[in-house]
Order: structure tokens, then C-alpha cells, then sequence
């Protein structure tokens, strides 16, 4: 019964988070239909995406422990639990230092949304969607040291997901920006640097 509750649990908080995420980067498209409050309210999404965050890692755990009985998988992986521990540390250094540095860079910003926010600087310089590279590999850390291979193939849904929101926030940057934003765009890789040109 509680490997049942846990996986509807996980199937539910990450439809909500990738629902509640996609609204939180959405403030000037939302501004047209609800006006400035659109961006508290944007700020709002973005919380309760983040609590479902919290709640899929613990689903992570709980999965480890009950699985679904019809899981092919085997529950742990196939080396010593320290192997996904290494595992788990090796992608998570990179992981979060991207992360970090993007939140700093884009500073209150990462959890409110604001209209007259400017375009950021530091490692956005360098690339467009430095958070999202950052946040996406930490659903395999957790799955690591979980030491569970169905989580680890289940972080593969995040992908695309992780993809389309980068997408949808550039739309509505281009509405904030305008021009502005089409310019940074062009000389900024969205996931990998641009060479500079001399």
C-alpha cells in the first residue's frame, strides 16, 4: 500500500511542479490578463513548484524502500551503495556550482519574478539557462544516493520537461526584453557557450 501512495505521490508532485514552474515563468504574458500582480503571483508558482521539488525527493527515498511490486528493476543497483555515493558527489560538484552561481547571478530574481528586474550578468553571460544545467543533473544525484535504479530512469522525464521551460521562459523574456533580449540571444548559448568570433 505505501509503494502505491509513494509512486501516485511522485506522479502527482512532478505533474504539479513542471505545471506550477511553466506559470512561474510566465509573469509578462500573465501581466496582460491580471496586470503587475502578475509577477507576485508568478513568485508564488515558483514557491509551490519549489515545495513539490521537496516532496519528489522524498519519493525518491520512499521508492528505494517500497518499490512498485511490478517493478523489473532490481531495487538497489548492482555495486556497493559507497559506488553510488561517488556517483552521486561526482555529478552533484558541477551540478551545484552552476546552480549557485546562477542564483547569485540572478539574485532575488531566482524565487521573484520582478518587471523592472534588468537582464542578468555573470555567468549568464556565458549561458542562457545556467540554473536549469545545474538543477537538471541533481534528480540523478538523488537517485544515486537513493541507490535507485528505477529513480535514476525516472529522472529521465525531467528532461524534456527542463527543456520546454527554458522555451517557455524565453518567450516571455522576449516580451519583458524586447529587442534587448534578441541580442543576448544571439551572442549566448542557451546550454552550451558560444564561440566568440574575433
Amino acid at each position: 500500500m505505501i509503494a502505491w501512495i509513494n509512486a501516485i505521490t511522485l506522479l502527482f508532485a512532478t505533474l504539479g511542479m513542471h505545471i506550477f514552474y511553466l506559470l512561474s515563468v510566465r509573469p509578462a504574458q500573465l501581466e496582460k490578463r491580471i496586470g503587475a500582480s502578475a509577477y507576485t503571483r508568478s513568485g508564488a508558482y515558483r514557491f509551490i513548484a519549489s515545495l513539490l521539488m521537496g516532496v519528489i525527493s522524498v519519493n525518491y527515498f520512499l521508492y528505494r524502500w517500497n518499490p512498485l511490486p511490478f517493478d523489473p528493476l532490481a531495487p538497489t543497483f548492482p555495486w556497493p551503495y559507497v559506488f553510488s555515493i561517488a556517483i552521486a558527489i561526482v555529478i552533484a560538484f558541477p551540478s551545484l556550482y552552476l546552480m549557485m552561481r546562477a542564483m547569485l547571478d540572478a539574485g532575488e530574481e531566482t524565487m521573484r519574478p520582478g518587471k523592472n528586474h534588468a537582464l542578468y550578468g555573470g555567468i549568464y553571460e556565458k549561458l542562457r539557462h545556467p540554473m536549469a544545467l545545474g538543477e537538471l543533473p541533481l534528480w540523478w544525484v538523488i537517485a544515486f544516493l537513493a541507490h535507485s535504479p528505477s529513480m535514476a530512469v525516472y529522472s529521465l522525464v525531467h528532461i524534456p520537461i527542463f527543456i520546454w521551460w527554458c522555451f517557455a521562459e524565453e518567450k516571455d523574456l522576449r516580451l519583458r526584453y524586447g529587442e534587448a533580449y534578441e541580442a543576448y540571444r544571439r551572442r549566448t548559448g542557451m546550454f552550451f557557450p558560444k564561440r566568440r568570433r574575433d
